[in-house]
């Protein structure tokens, strides 16, 4: 089982990733897209990241807004597998965006 991350762990994987926050026990981002097809692409391939990869975020979907929520339950906190997740995550939006 993935072990939590201390906070002075998680403090350093955020420095690495600018677009995330840490909300009480998970890693969380907004994603701001230009289309609902274009937000539901991401969340498709995302989707698909986290089925290989057995670990799931929770996705809320507003339109052309997402907001990812990253926590690793089993764990009761925030782990590297959540660290991993957001830093694929971000692969993805930077690919949608045409970056």
């Amino acid at each position: 089982m993935a072990e939590q991350l201390s906070d002075d762990e998680i403090d350093k994987a955020l420095a690495r990733l600018g677009d995330w926050r840490r909300d009480g026990d998970a890693l969380v981002r907004r994603v701001d897209l230009p289309s609902f097809p274009e937000a539901v692409a991401v969340v498709n391939r995302v989707a698909e990241i986290a089925e290989s990869e057995d670990h799931h975020p929770d996705i809320d979907i507003r339109f052309s807004t997402l907001v990812f929520r990253l926590s690793t339950h089993s764990a009761g906190g925030i782990t590297r597998l959540d660290v991993t997740l957001a830093q694929e995550i971000d692969n993805v939006v930077d690919v949608a965006r045409g970056q």
